[in-house]
């Protein structure tokens, strides 16, 4: 390589380094403020007796009570740490922990009286720190911060989301592929009929044939995409869906680019996939991540748009 390239390169990856470092020090500094701003340092969280563990903990609770198992997925809490939680909130009167009828291994846990009497607290004294946030700042501010939270909010919500590779009829895979169905039932002129349409069997999308992809938010399935890896073609995309109430989180765009590095390791070079009319939304994520439009490559009765990319 030329040196001045190589000079380059170190240029290159120095500001890259200069810039995350950069960032790093912007999210610890957001943290710190907010930790003391809004009284996490305390033992005694909104002046109750209570750490901020166990507060959020009734909070998560609610009204209806909650598996224990989606609890700590939920929170993303060790086992361990969420056993001592609930037992010293049991222990205070505030919450019951049985098993359920149906598998004695599970546990839901519920609010007593003296729990919801807490809770209720703990909402009115948040609702006043909340408004103690805002009461110090002019109306434009008071705009901007809201604002600011809530795309904080969204960003951090979209970090939480994992995709992992399942088999495509674990539950969470045949939950996703279910609601896909059902919405493009809804949205297709010609309603959707899953035995006219040229799906993948489930071999198609196990290794070593394809792979399939479920996203997760708080353990809760969200979204789907399969890629098909038939030998010596072309890897297809297909299947690739994302809940209506997880939408712009950005997960396509991170479907697509996982996918795309997936098919590369398998040797794959172009990938293609097919969409209907009706998904407008789906048609400009394609565009705007390099696909191009095709000729048509299968004869998909419910598709009016073919594309194909080459990955690297």
């Amino acid at each position: 390589m030329d040196p001045a390239q190589i000079d380059a390169r170190i240029d290159t990856d120095t500001d890259t380094d200069t810039d995350t470092g950069a960032q790093i020090d912007q999210v610890r500094r957001f943290n710190r403020t907010v930790t003391e701003r809004v009284g996490v340092l305390h033992d005694h969280y909104l002046g109750q007796d209570r750490p901020i563990g166990e507060a959020r903990l009734l909070w998560e609770i609610g009204e209806q009570g909650q598996d224990v198992r989606r609890l700590r997925e939920r929170l993303g809490l060790d086992s361990g740490y969420l056993s001592r939680l609930l037992r010293s909130l049991e222990a205070d009167g505030l919450v019951t922990v049985e098993p359920q009828p149906r598998d004695r291994r599970l546990r839901t846990v519920r609010l007593t009286d003296a729990g919801r009497a807490e809770r209720a607290a703990l909402d009115a004294r948040s609702d006043e720190l909340a408004a103690s946030l805002l009461e110090q700042l002019n109306a434009t501010q008071r705009a901007r911060l809201v604002a600011a939270m809530a795309e904080v909010d969204r960003l951090l919500t979209a970090a939480t989301v994992t995709l992992d590779t399942v088999d495509p009829d674990h539950p969470d895979g045949r939950h996703c592929l279910r609601s896909y169905y059902a919405e493009i039932q809804e949205r297709f002129e010609t309603g959707f009929d899953p035995a006219l349409s040229l799906l993948p069997d489930a071999g198609e999308l196990r290794p070593p044939h394809g792979l399939f992809l479920v996203a997760r938010l708080h353990g809760e399935p969200i979204g789907c995409a399969g890629l098909k890896l038939p030998p010596d073609a072309s890897g297809e995309i297909k299947r690739m869906w994302v809940a209506p109430h997880a939408r712009g989180l950005g997960l396509g765009r991170r479907f697509l680019a996982e996918l795309e590095t997936r098919a590369a390791r398998h040797g794959r070079t172009v990938l293609r996939l097919d969409t209907n009319k009706a998904l407008t939304a789906a048609i400009g994520l394609y565009h705007s991540c390099g696909y191009q439009e095709v000729a048509a490559f299968n004869d998909e009765p419910y598709a009016h748009h073919w594309f194909e990319k080459r990955i690297a």
